[in-house]
């Protein structure tokens, strides 16, 4: 098996595979599959073979993509790892997965060596920290020049369906984070389900400033050379700097957050861009407030639900489905079995809450350690932590079971409660959690974000809610800030939250 790149690169050479919109540079599918080749043959000189943990340090830039399709070609399993987490939280990674060599750039060495000591004790003679490298040069010290090392060649690696392509982990927000394995049939399956629901051609640009160390970046990446398609990458969100790159490089799809969608929408007059025809959303609930923003500037927003551990998505909705029903994620996918069950595992009724379960080709096999697979993973499939229900083939998602707030005796499902907050036009953003008090068990507690320009008194909130949930949902703490705490990954960081409430 040649791979996928090498398979594109000989129907479609001169096609254009990767756009760097930080820099306007871009690669044809001939000129990146040679520069995969380079990276995966300097790797091999370093010592990198197939079934290594090779980890990936890097921001979303054309390195980054080189060094995952590279592992690819290798054999090397692929562990992302998230540029923003400090070295303590980068060793605890680095160890779980069993990492090998980690690659890292400029950005990024300082903390990339600083991770590999941590993880490896004390770093004696008995104890050797793994090795570091970088796609740029080293400075002098610990890391390794990629580039100062000429490649040796490199036998393209034949993979087993079931092999694990890539270790992600998890964000951690309710405990410990989770390598997650995730196996050449997981992601192609994926992709081939995504493809179906979301109508996608050869001729797609996908649009990508998401951190490539989460499933949301990285599947375009991978699926790049699958689709034929362009991907454009931006190093970060910027909502003046994606609008403008939507209609330089006549962008068809791109995958946001709501928070990111909104601030794009706030960027642009009239249409976002018209070559558009597809916005993953992802990430958190879409508001009936953004929905119909997205009406009035026909912006294609399909609203998905997903996981690292399902490879991305689960359940997506058409923009006729996300118009004609308020808050849905549509449909489970292609091969994908979603259905809503109680504690003992019995399916719920259509209308009845309950968590949701998923099986199928794209659920991972399980995460490294045991015990949590054990605890995730029964006959059923994928127990997801995720409450929802589904009415007439379309599926809910209203919380997580480890978040439920037991107030009074009363049950609340903290997103119900900060999309209705959500749903005023002052305020942008907000988390709900539950704090503890003395006289409920728990009290509702929302931190909000008012909207730019804008001063919402907690009063105003407090009577918004009231006409739009029962009274135990409504919060009895409101605080504000200028923005949520969120995790490396991303997330909102519940944890701080309910310190901040507290």
């Amino acid at each position: 098996m040649r791979g996928p790149l090498a398979d594109r690169a000989a129907v479609t050479p001169d096609a254009t595979a990767l756009i760097d919109a930080n820099r306007d540079e871009r690669w044809s599918v001939a000129d990146l599959d040679s520069a995969v080749g380079r990276t995966a043959g300097r790797l091999a000189t370093l010592g990198v073979r197939p079934g290594d943990r090779l980890g990936s340090l890097l921001p979303t830039c054309p390195a980054a993509v080189r060094v995952i399709h590279a592992a690819v070609r290798l054999g090397a399993t692929l562990v992302p790892l998230g540029p923003r987490l400090t070295p303590d939280e980068l060793a605890v990674r680095i160890a779980r997965a069993d990492v090998t060599t980690l690659v890292c750039d400029a950005t990024t060495e300082a903390e990339a060596v600083a991770a590999v000591d941590a993880a490896s004790g004390d770093g004696g003679a008995n104890d050797v920290p793994v090795p570091v490298v970088s796609v740029d040069d080293a400075d002098a010290g610990r890391a390794t020049a990629l580039d100062a090392h000429s490649p040796e060649s490199v036998v393209p690696h034949d993979w087993a369906l079931d092999s694990t392509l890539l270790v992600p982990f998890t964000s951690g927000t309710t405990g410990r984070p989770k390598g997650v394995r995730l196996t050449l049939r997981n992601v192609l399956a994926s992709a081939v389900a995504s493809v179906f629901r979301l109508g996608l051609r050869r001729d797609e640009t996908w649009h990508v400033a998401l951190p490539l160390h989460h499933v949301g970046g990285l599947t375009p990446v991978l699926r790049m050379p699958l689709y034929g398609m362009t991907v454009v990458l931006r190093d970060s969100f910027d909502a003046g700097a994606v609008a403008a790159d939507l209609e330089r490089y006549d962008v068809t799809a791109t995958s946001l957050v709501p928070t990111t969608l909104s601030r794009l929408l706030d960027a642009t007059d009239g249409d976002v861009s018209p070559a558009l025809r597809a916005v993953l959303l992802g990430g958190a609930p879409a508001t009936g407030t953004l929905l119909d923003r997205c009406i009035e500037r026909s912006v294609p927003v399909f609203p998905t639900y997903g996981m690292t551990e399902t490879a991305s998505q689960i359940a997506t909705a058409t923009p006729g489905e996300a118009a004609s029903h308020p808050g849905t994620v549509g449909r489970s996918l292609f091969w994908t079995d979603l259905s809503v069950r109680d504690d003992g595992g019995t399916e719920r009724p259509p209308g009845e809450t309950g968590e949701l379960v998923v099986s199928g080709p794209t659920v991972s096999p399980g995460y490294l350690d045991a015990e949590a697979t054990a605890a995730a993973f029964d006959d059923d499939g994928l127990r997801t932590g995720d409450v929802g229900y589904r009415e007439d083939g379309l599926f809910w998602v209203v919380g997580r079971t480890d978040d439920l707030i037991v107030t009074g005796g009363e049950n609340v499902a903290p997103a119900e409660v900060a999309d209705a907050l959500r749903d005023h036009p002052d305020v942008a953003d907000a988390a709900v959690v539950g704090v503890p008090d003395a006289e409920w068990g728990e009290r509702v507690a929302a931190l909000v974000v008012p909207r730019a320009g804008t001063d919402p008194t907690a009063s105003a909130l407090d009577d918004h809610c009231r006409a739009r949930l029962a009274g135990y949902k409504v919060p009895r703490t409101i605080g504000f800030g200028d923005e949520l705490p969120r995790t490396a990954s991303g997330t909102v960081d519940r944890a701080a939250v309910r310190d901040r409430l507290s």
